[in-house]
């Protein structure tokens, strides 16, 4: 499978210069978004994204203002899933694509509900990874424990430690040798040593964590979301973040919400696991 992307820059609010990673080639079927969750940035998809490309859709893969290839912010109060969402409204202006499907992984997700509630004529269908308008307290206070705390790391072995020491238990599989790269799309090397790949500052007092502690306009969120077209949640199996009640109840609230669970994952799967990839496939060949 071919891995080749293209790149584009977009002017974001504000005027920043923002990037993704753009794979595929248009054609009579939307295109996918994906967005990346608190931390991370496009690289986190570097598998996922050329195997959606081939079922036959171009995929853009972005970087949010201050991660990644994006320009860092100003104002740190700017880091918020409704200046993220104007975002992405200018990159489709941008590209020129009226609607897309969308594939939002933890925060992603957040965006990708903001932007049903703001802007739902550009969502034709959206794929929740591992988020949803309730999250569960175990995972919340994880996220807490760590938010906003340098990652104390002056190696790259150092790197891959911190990185399997705050994910390890939602990959609980994961060979010692494969966290070396899910280091590497964490961090990026800088005169060979590690500096993580984002701005610290999202993680501040502006973050998205206050808009998940208002779980009122999440489902009304969310529910606009239902009516924009098929909506997917995929969850890890052992995730701390979408657990079972909240499955339960994102079910009783939207009947038509496919769900698929990956097992022996937490948060977030990468969405290359078999059970993620079989339930991506279904989605996206009945998708517009």
């Amino acid at each position: 499978m071919s891995v080749d992307f293209r790149h584009v820059t977009w002017r974001g609010q504000g005027g920043l210069t923002l990037y993704a990673r753009d794979y595929g080639e248009a054609n009579a079927k939307l295109p996918v978004v994906c967005i990346p969750g608190l931390t991370r940035n496009a690289r986190d998809f570097e598998e996922a994204a050329p195997w959606i490309a081939a079922q036959g859709r171009r995929v853009l893969v972005v970087d949010l203002r201050g991660r990644g290839r994006s320009e860092r912010e100003t104002d740190p109060r700017r880091y918020h899933p409704r200046i993220y969402a104007d975002d992405v409204t200018a990159l489709l202006a941008t590209i020129r694509v009226k609607k897309a499907v969308f594939v939002g992984t933890s925060l992603g997700g957040l965006v990708t509900m903001t932007l049903a509630a703001r802007r739902p004529h550009l969502i034709g269908g959206a794929v929740l990874n591992d988020v949803g308008p309730r999250i569960a307290k175990a995972g919340l206070a994880r996220i807490r424990s760590y938010a906003g705390k340098s990652a104390p790391v002056e190696t790259w072995a150092d790197a891959v430690a911190y990185t399997k020491r705050i994910n390890g238990l939602a990959f609980p599989d994961y060979p010692d040798a494969a966290w070396d790269q899910v280091a590497r799309r964490l961090f990026v090397d800088v005169d060979g040593e590690p500096v993580p790949d984002y701005d610290p500052r999202v993680l501040r007092a502006a973050n998205p964590l206050v808009a998940w502690l208002a779980p009122a306009l999440l489902w009304a969120a969310f529910k606009r979301l239902m009516r924009t077209g098929p909506v997917l949640l995929v969850h890890g199996e052992i995730s701390d973040i979408i657990d079972a009640e909240g499955v339960r109840l994102m079910k009783r609230q939207a009947p038509g919400l496919q769900v698929a669970a990956v097992p022996r994952v937490g948060h977030a799967p990468w969405l290359n696991e078999p059970a993620a990839q079989a339930a991506l496939a279904k989605f996206f060949a009945e998708a517009p």
